[in-house]
């Protein structure tokens, strides 16, 4: 099979039939074989009679319907799972990406041999209060990871199989599959500029929470890439850092003692010293840190239910 089409979806009834009967003429224009996985993230309205309606209609798709809302990020794991495309596309459901970009994206990973293909929404119709977070963020991730995309958020990407099939993302990692991709060893990353069409129906579903987990999922995600699989390799180094600066700042504060008792000179106790203080927690903050990173190590990885999600119904 050529492509999988992956769609989130949270409440996007309206949408769904004019979404599916478009990707079926461009993938039948372009002689493309196909499916559609949509995965319904515990809507409350009638999505889920609309997928099934469609599915009559349309043998290419398939859907899952989680039983309450879980999120992004878990959507795409489980469809990732059973997708069977050679190309994996992911797009949202409400009509703001085009299907219209699928075929110059599968044939950048076919023929140009990109890894993973992330749009790039140049011109957007979003308001201001959304543009702007959303540049600062794109800006930051750039610089952190390397990765010279404008628009890591966009949901309109192309993945080769293997990477969607060797990468996990968890909570809202979503944001930031480049960064688990690259990490993983798919280095070939490419962009696009694609339409940006203005939302038919409906409204978002993300409010301002999304900046601050944003900015949270940041730190997340580098700390993983980095560090997940080797957490001694922070807590231990910091630990260290501050257990020795604070043993020889103690060191030195008795050893200063013990030369003016020796000489005969009256000096403060060496308790009555801020700087003793100081030393102590030092000693101990250290001491926790390398002991977080033990831990970190002993479990490091291991959680066996990160991506359990319970399924109600499946097409």
């Amino acid at each position: 099979m050529d492509i999988s089409i992956v769609i989130p979806l949270y409440n996007e009834e309206e949408s769904l039939p004019e979404l599916v009967e478009w990707i079926s003429q461009v993938m039948t224009k372009h002689n493309h074989s196909f499916e559609i996985i949509m995965v319904d993230d515990g809507s409350n309205d009638d999505s889920w009679k609309v997928i099934e309606s469609l599915s009559v209609k349309y043998p290419q798709l398939r859907a899952v319907k989680f039983r309450r809302n879980y999120g992004k990020s878990p959507a795409l794991h489980t469809a990732f799972q059973i997708a069977k495309g050679n190309v994996i596309i992911t797009m949202d459901a409400d009509l703001q990406d085009s299907p219209e970009e699928i075929p110059e994206l599968y044939r950048m990973i076919i023929e140009d041999k990109f890894d993973l293909v992330s749009g790039w929404k140049k011109k957007r119709h979003d308001p201001l209060s959304k543009r702007l977070p959303s540049k600062f963020f794109n800006r930051i991730t750039r610089i952190t990871s390397g990765i010279r995309l404008h628009d890591f958020n966009c949901g309109l990407k192309a993945y080769r199989a293997s990477v969607v099939k060797s990468i996990e993302i968890f909570g809202e990692m979503h944001r930031y599959i480049p960064v688990l991709a690259k990490q993983a060893g798919f280095k070939r990353i490419g962009e696009k500029v694609v339409s940006h069409q203005a939302r038919k129906f409906g409204k978002s579903k993300f409010g301002f929470e999304r900046f601050v987990n944003g900015y949270l999922d940041l730190l997340t995600v580098l700390f993983i890439t980095r560090f997940g699989k080797k957490p001694m390799h922070i807590f231990g180094v910091l630990g260290s850092i501050l257990f020795i600066l604070g043993f020889v700042s103690a060191a030195y504060l008795g050893i200063h003692k013990l030369v003016a008792m020796h000489n005969g000179v009256l000096i403060e106790r060496v308790t009555a010293s801020p700087y003793f203080y100081l030393s102590l927690v030092c000693i101990v903050m250290g001491t926790m840190l390398f002991l977080t990173g033990f831990l970190g190590e002993l479990i490091s990885r291991s959680a066996a239910d990160r991506n359990h999600y319970l399924i109600e119904k499946e097409i």
